[in-house]
């Protein structure tokens, strides 16, 4: 095993150890590990400056204060998560009690919900700037966007990641609800021309101007 993969595994079983058997001393983490106390904490230092792991003073009766060490909310996100699993239970459990339609009005109200909450910031801008905003927004949410103007004047976002994909793939609802949200949002013509969920690389939206943009009201 090289250096950098010895070095990524320690720090890896340290967060494990804190995770499954946290908070830990130095020692303790030491002892479990089987290496040196003076390696154990080189890691939990870089771990503590990344925001990853913290560390508490606890006082005892005898002797001097412990010092122990847990992960940080931060961490979690380096663990393992199956939410879209949970996700399209939840869907099949309503679909299969209620029906499609119930389904359908579950993503409808979440485009709704989406709509009351971004149109405040695509107000008094032209479109270049709601697609700007548009992108920021979509990457905030994990979906790796891009855009860009082409020659023509119209123009194109490409996402390169979807974390709904498990979702979307069984569920197109989920796709057509996103593409009227970019349509009212923008308040122009969007086309997708590739999916995630078809077996696209991205997805890519053709965003074409109306005639007058006019940054129109949006309702919500």
């Amino acid at each position: 095993m090289k250096k950098g993969q010895e070095s990524g595994s320690t720090r890896r079983m340290i967060m494990t150890l804190l995770k499954m058997k946290g908070p830990l001393t130095i020692g303790a983490l030491a002892e479990e590990l089987g290496i040196t106390e003076m390696g154990v904490r080189r890691h939990v230092l870089q771990l503590e400056q990344e925001a990853l792991a913290k560390t508490k003073v606890v006082r005892q009766a005898m002797g001097r204060p412990l010092h122990v060490y847990s992960l940080t909310e931060r961490a979690e996100d380096h663990f393992p998560k199956s939410y879209h699993n949970l996700a399209l239970e939840l869907l099949r459990e309503l679909d299969h009690g209620s029906g499609q339609e119930a389904v359908n009005v579950l993503f409808e109200g979440r485009r709704k919900r989406m709509l009351a909450q971004y149109a405040p910031m695509m107000e008094n801008r032209n479109l270049e700037e709601r697609v700007a905003e548009l992108s920021s927004i979509q990457n905030a949410g994990g979906y790796m966007a891009e855009w860009n103007q082409e020659e023509d004047g119209s123009y194109v976002m490409q996402e390169y990641n979807c974390p709904i994909r498990q979702v979307a793939t069984q569920y197109r609802k989920a796709c057509h609800c996103e593409q009227a949200l970019f349509e009212e949002l923008l308040g122009a013509k969007v086309t997708r021309t590739e999916c995630m969920a078809e077996g696209g690389q991205s997805c890519r939206y053709a965003i074409t101007p109306r005639k007058k943009d006019k940054s129109p009201e949006l309702s919500v």
